[in-house]
C-alpha cells in the first residue's frame, strides 16, 4: 500500500513539472497577424533658415508610416498628405514634390517683400492608433501657415480594412437606409455635447447648411464606437476649434451591417 502510494505521487509530482517542457507563462500570448510599418521622416528648410532654430524660419516636417508589402495602404497615406491642404483639389505627385513647391512659394512670397520677417510652416503626420488582424486606424494631422491671421489645420483618419484592402466608407459599415436614422441618433447626442434643447436653433453659433444638423464622413473606427470629427471652420468659428462627435455601439446596433470589422466589438 505504501509503495502504491509512493508511485502515485511520483507521478503526480512528474505530471505537475513536465519534465524536459519548460513551464509557461500565462501571460505569453500567440503574436497577431498584424502588418509591420516603419515610420519615415522628412524634414526640409528653407535656404535663408541659417542657424535660426526651426521655431523661427520656414520649416516642412512630415512624419508617417510606411508598411511592409502593402502598397495600397501606403499609397492612400501618402494622398491623404498630399491631398490635405492641396489647393483647388490639385495634390503634387510625390511627398518631395509638395515640399519642393510649399519652399518654393516661400522664397516666392519673400521676392515680393525681402524685408519682412514672416516665415511659413507645413507641418504633417499619420500616427497609427490602433491595429489588429482585420483593421488599421489612422489618424492624418496637418497645420500650414502661410501668412494671415492664423494658420489652417485638419485632422483626419483612415480606417484600413486590411482583408479587402481599403480604406472603408461609412456604407461599408452601416446597412442600407442608414443615413436617417444616424443623423437622429448623432444630433441628439451633438445637442447634449453642446448643451443645447431639442428645439435651440443652430443658426447663430453653427454653420450646419441650412441651418440643419448633419454628419460628415470624417470618422474613426474605435473599440466603443463611431467618432465623427469637425475641422476647425467646419460647423464653428475658427477660435472654437475642432469638434468630436462620439456614437457609441450601444446606440446604433441596429444600423450595423453584419460581418464586417466593426462586429469585432459588439458584444
Amino acid at each position: 500500500m505504501k509503495n502504491l502510494c509512493l508511485l502515485i505521487c511520483i507521478a503526480t509530482a512528474l505530471a505537475s513539472c513536465q519534465w524536459g517542457v519548460s513551464k509557461k507563462n500565462p501571460d505569453d500570448k500567440p503574436l497577431k497577424d498584424t502588418l509591420n510599418y516603419t515610420y519615415k521622416t522628412i524634414k526640409e528648410r528653407a535656404a535663408d533658415c541659417g542657424n535660426k532654430p526651426d521655431s523661427g524660419c520656414t520649416v516642412v516636417k512630415i512624419v508617417y508610416p510606411v508598411f511592409d508589402s502593402a502598397k495600397t495602404l501606403n499609397d492612400t497615406i501618402i494622398s491623404k498628405l498630399t491631398m490635405m491642404f492641396a489647393m483647388d483639389g490639385k495634390a503634387d505627385s510625390s511627398l518631395e514634390t509638395m515640399t519642393k513647391n510649399f519652399l518654393k512659394s516661400y522664397t516666392d512670397f519673400k521676392k515680393t517683400d525681402p524685408r519682412t520677417v514672416m516665415f511659413f510652416t507645413l507641418e504633417d503626420s499619420v500616427k497609427v492608433l490602433r491595429q489588429d488582424t482585420s483593421l488599421i486606424t489612422l489618424q492624418v494631422k496637418g497645420y500650414t501657415y502661410t501668412g494671415g491671421a492664423h494658420g489652417g489645420s485638419f485632422t483626419g483618419f483612415v480606417n484600413w480594412d486590411t482583408k479587402a484592402g481599403k480604406n472603408l466608407t461609412l456604407e461599408d459599415i452601416f446597412i442600407a437606409g442608414y443615413q436617417d436614422k444616424l443623423t437622429i441618433i448623432a444630433e441628439k447626442i451633438f445637442r447634449k455635447d453642446e448643451k443645447l434643447s431639442e428645439t435651440a436653433s443652430l443658426k447663430d453659433n453653427y454653420f450646419f447648411k441650412d441651418d440643419k444638423f448633419a454628419l460628415n464622413t470624417n470618422f474613426s473606427v474605435t473599440p466603443l464606437g463611431i467618432k465623427f470629427l469637425y475641422n476647425q471652420y467646419e460647423i464653428k468659428p475658427y477660435a472654437a476649434g475642432i469638434t468630436e462627435l462620439f456614437i457609441p455601439y450601444a446606440q446604433i446596433k441596429s444600423l450595423l451591417r453584419p460581418g464586417t470589422v466593426v462586429s469585432q466589438f459588439i458584444k
